[in-house]
């Protein structure tokens, strides 16, 4: 082999050692950006997850003034058809009371 064959041989191989530099370097820089756009990715989802918890907690809070309106309007309600149910017993009870007693005259 002479000397130009050996320099030409030496040639190709950092040629192709260049090449293979050149795309290790473009295969890290793609690995790179990905990277970054996962840790955009991740921080978006960490937000979006805070607003819904917060979203989650207001919702949460409501339905319990909610329930608690309702078993105050359930109680009330009861106890309003209770007094209704007592009065309509007492005129029932008046009207019957009325109707057997015997007229005196």
């Amino acid at each position: 082999m002479s000397e130009t064959d050996s320099i030409e041989a030496a040639s190709r191989r950092l040629e192709r050692a260049l090449d293979a530099l050149e795309a290790a370097v473009e295969r890290r820089g793609e690995a790179d950006l990905s990277e970054a756009a996962m840790a955009g990715q991740i921080h978006a989802l960490g937000s979006d997850r805070a607003q819904l918890a917060g979203e989650l907690d207001h919702a949460a809070a409501r339905a319990r003034r909610l329930e608690t309106a309702n078993r105050e309007v359930a109680q009330r309600l009861e106890a309003a058809i209770e007094t209704i149910s007592g009065l309509l017993d007492g005129k029932e009870l008046g009207a019957q009371g009325v109707r057997q007693c015997p007229r005196s005259a």
